[in-house]
């Protein structure tokens, strides 16, 4: 993948994110600055979201730890386990909001 495929690809993925946080009502507010987006929940906590070109990999710092993403099979992929990157935020993003957020 050529690095402007990589960060299209990026870009539509982080707004694909604000739009699923937007859809879900929960109380949390977003912000994407040069390629970073922030998610802070009411009690203070942040899950940070962020790409770093060199690997092609999208990173994402929670509460429950730091993880790498590829674009693998036509999704964001966990390089450690395979998991997909929409249903990990799904779990982190419910952790740290203390209510069920679906993030599709």
């Amino acid at each position: 993948m050529t690095e402007t495929e990589f960060n299209q690809l990026v870009d539509e993925t982080l707004r694909r994110i604000e739009a699923a946080i937007e859809a879900s009502g929960a109380d949390i507010e977003y912000e994407t600055t040069a390629g970073i987006l922030t998610l802070e929940f009411a009690d203070g906590s942040k899950i940070v979201i962020n790409r770093q070109s060199a690997h092609q990999e999208l990173w994402v710092a929670a509460r429950a730890g730091g993880f790498h993403y590829r674009w693998q099979e036509g999704a964001w992929r966990n390089t450690r386990d395979g998991s997909e990157l929409f249903a990990g935020l799904s779990q982190w993003v419910s952790q740290q909001a203390g209510e069920r957020v679906h993030l599709a």
